[in-house]
């Protein structure tokens, strides 16, 4: 079974006559009214000014009033409050910054210990690269001392080439004159 539910839209019938006596009637009262709610804007206006000039000094004095006299009080009284709510510093607080200092020493302590044991490392093996370099200058000091012998030997046995070669072409009755 279906359900239909209608709206129901309810019409006034309103003479038209009664209408009209409504209107004329309001322009009427309009009239009338229009000037005394101009006069009462004006007289309204006036008295807000008026009001606010008479209470703006009293706000002022209850301001300044409240700042310096009960705001202290008010202030104090939290203060206060908020100490005897606190529950202070507990044990493990107070003996925070001697454990801290504690353990930054020894940290600060071990920092060197192994800044000082990489320097003795490096001197080490500078020392060590040191001696090497040393050896190694050494020995190629030594091989070019060799070489600068051999190469004075062979240049030794040339001018004695040399030398019996001018003496062959100098001497008369030895030499043909023609180089060999």
């Amino acid at each position: 079974m279906a359900l239909n539910i209608k709206k129901r839209r309810l019409e006034l019938a309103i003479p038209r006559e009664r209408l009209d006596q409504v209107r004329t009637q309001t322009v009427k009262a309009v009239e009338k009214v229009g000037p005394l709610a101009s006069q009462a804007r004006d007289v309204a206006s006036r008295r807000i000014e008026d009001a606010r000039v008479w209470a703006a000094p009293r706000l002022e004095r209850a301001a300044h009033t409240v700042e310096e006299r009960i705001a202290p009080r008010v202030s104090a009284m939290l203060s206060d409050a908020a100490k005897a709510v606190d529950p202070g510093k507990t044990a493990r607080a107070k003996r925070r910054w001697p454990v801290l200092t504690l353990v930054t020493g020894v940290a600060l302590g071990a920092i060197g210990y192994v800044m000082y044991r990489n320097n003795q490392n490096w001197v080490d093996s500078m020392t060590e690269t040191g001696g090497e370099a040393a050896a190694l200058a050494g020995e190629k000091v030594a091989e070019t001392s060799r070489r600068a012998a051999a190469t004075g030997e062979r240049a030794a046995e040339t001018s004695e080439r040399l030398a019996e070669k001018a003496e062959r072409l100098a001497d008369p009755k030895g030499g043909s004159g023609r180089r060999s």
